[in-house]
């Protein structure tokens, strides 16, 4: 009895060795094909990159090693549809998988719905996706709810295993957009794109144009300034035949969209009204007011949008923005902008008969590159350039200039906290130097300083039309997102959308519709006073007085200015290209 137990005794050791063999074999074997997939990748699309391929590899080894307790898992994640989220969901989702072994849907959705999709999260619990790539706009909301995670204590906390050594946070642009006034940071940038004029360079460089311009106008034509030299040059251009330079017989002096869609909402609220002149000075956002038109006080809470709680949302400069915008979608643009989206109307410019856009992201930078196109030359150069949008008739110095959109991976509590650590791993792989340069590459929309400033992105310049120059430039820091003045991004926006959508149809006056606008807007603040739920940060309104007590203090809101069309001012290209070199 005794020899037989030993003997089951040493058949089971030697099971168990050779069990343990086995499964070292299997993960050895399993890790070997990671590595030889991640080789694969970083030899075949993984170029150009910041770093060196021995650089690339070591990085890539970290993810394999991170991602091995999650391997198997499939998890979800959600983003708006430009071409650089296109290159991550086609392409990267794939290297991704076969490198750790984590399969990742990387949805593909308007922006509109992502902000949906991400409120329904909010308000149930339930979890819809396992991270978005959603607007820094939000960090109000996120910095005011808590229902996002603070990444600062994420990565130093429940998700220090899983977060990258050389994730390196200080190479990216955006990050001052997506840290809460608690210096906490709630998104990780992934792409960021500006909105800049946009105009046809070999058009306004051309002596008879030039001249018959002037002749018309009284001063040179190029770069608008201020608002009535973008609608002079607007007025010049619409119906004209620029068959003589190889264009079309006619021509639109505009560009823009007039849909009623949540895009509608951001066109305005992505500094449209700064760059009229609403809200008040400062940076990166107006404060007291912003360019929503929301006064905070000096604790951060919210409290007004109508000008009789001191906000500016229906203001003079409020109504001059939406006037305008109207007025010249109407007068100068195709006749199908006004039924177009926002990813609709992006790269119409790239057709060839569109003078200027004054208002153009350079998300779409990527659509007018391609050879072949009426805007390129054969020599791979574009006929078109990209400079600062010009300002209202309110506007004034150390007011808002331009808006940047920087989209941004963000985790919810309500995530699992497995899915949560999987989807963080592929938020940093997207984001990684290792894949940035190269996404960038394709999809143009600048996150990393280091891919900025690579001698790859020198050697293309020339053919970005001032992209480049603009991203190195120091004034590149005076275009912003939506600060912090706004609590619930969500709610608020699609008001926006809706109430411009009424002034759009003509239904209601643009008074009318941001009188509206502003009520609605308080109205949400209202109920989220009452609730208490985003403690001492929330709104708290305050009471209403006569608007002109406002008006008359110094700042925003304003009164209606006496003439609204000063003289048109144009610069040279040349000369403020200089503006922009470091």
């Amino acid at each position: 009895m005794m020899r037989d137990a030993t003997s089951r005794g040493k058949t089971r050791a030697r099971l168990l060795i050779s069990l343990a063999a086995a499964l070292l074999m299997f993960f050895t074997t399993s890790a070997s094909a990671d590595t030889e997939a991640a080789k694969k990748w970083v030899d075949s699309e993984f170029q150009p990159s910041t770093l060196s391929k021995a650089a690339q590899m070591s990085e890539m080894e970290w993810f394999i090693k991170a991602a091995e307790p999650f391997k198997g898992m499939k998890i979800k994640v959600v983003s708006e549809t430009i071409p650089t989220h296109e290159y991550e969901s086609k392409v990267l989702a794939k290297a991704f998988k076969e490198i750790t072994g984590i399969d990742v849907t990387h949805d593909l959705i308007q922006e509109g719905d992502v902000i949906e999709k991400l409120q329904t999260q909010m308000q149930s619990g339930e979890n819809i996706f396992d991270a978005y790539i959603n607007d820094s706009d939000l960090i109000g909301t996120h910095w005011r709810y808590k229902q996002a995670r603070n990444l600062t204590d994420w990565m130093a906390g429940e998700g220090a295993a899983v977060t990258n050594p050389n994730l390196d946070l200080a190479d990216f642009i955006g990050l001052s957009f997506t840290t809460g006034p608690d210096g906490k940071v709630y998104q990780l940038p992934d792409q960021q794109f500006a909105n800049l004029y946009w105009f046809r360079e070999d058009w306004f460089s051309d002596s008879k144009t030039q001249d018959d311009f002037k002749a018309e106008y009284g001063y040179a034509l190029g770069v608008p300034v201020n608002w009535t030299a973008y609608e002079d040059i607007a007025a010049f251009f619409t119906g004209r035949d620029m068959s003589y330079l190889g264009g079309p017989e006619r021509v639109f002096g505009s560009m823009d969209y007039g849909k009623k869609d949540p895009s509608l909402g951001w066109r305005y609220t992505d500094a449209w009204m700064s760059m009229a002149g609403m809200g008040d000075q400062g940076a990166p956002n107006g404060l007291p007011v912003d360019e929503w038109g929301v006064r905070v006080d000096d604790e951060s809470r919210p409290v007004g949008s109508c000008v009789a709680r001191g906000g500016a949302t229906n203001d003079a400069a409020a109504v001059y923005a939406v006037t305008k915008a109207i007025d010249w979608l109407k007068k100068y643009a195709p006749p199908a902008a006004a039924g177009m989206v926002f990813s609709e109307a992006g790269p119409v410019p790239a057709q060839g008969h569109i003078a200027q856009q004054i208002f153009w992201y350079t998300a779409f930078t990527a659509d007018m590159v391609v050879p072949g196109l009426p805007v390129m030359n054969d020599d791979g150069t574009p006929k078109w350039r990209m400079a600062p949008s010009p300002h209202g008739a309110y506007w004034s110095e150390g007011t808002k200039v331009g808006y940047q959109d920087v989209g941004s991976w963000t985790l919810m509590k309500s995530t699992p906290i497995d899915r949560t650590k999987a989807a963080w791993l592929y938020a940093q792989f997207v984001t990684s130097k290792t894949v940035d340069l190269k996404k960038s590459d394709v999809g143009l929309t600048f996150a990393r300083q280091s891919t900025i400033d690579s001698e790859h992105f020198t050697q293309r310049a020339s053919q970005l039309g001032g992209l480049v120059e603009f991203y190195r430039s120091p004034a590149r820091t005076a275009w912003s997102p939506t600060g912090t003045n706004i609590p619930d991004y969500p709610k608020m926006a699609q008001l926006w959308w809706q109430n411009i959508g009424d002034a759009m149809s003509g239904e209601k006056t643009p008074q009318e519709a941001l009188n509206t606008l502003c009520a609605q807007q308080e109205k949400v603040m209202a109920r989220i006073q009452r609730s208490g739920v985003q403690g001492k940060f929330g709104p708290k309104l305050n009471a209403q007085k006569d608007p002109q007590i406002w008006i008359d203090a110094p700042g925003s809101p304003v009164a209606k200015l006496a003439n609204e069309r000063p003289q048109g001012e144009t610069i040279a290209y040349e000369e403020l290209i200089k503006s922009w070199k470091p």
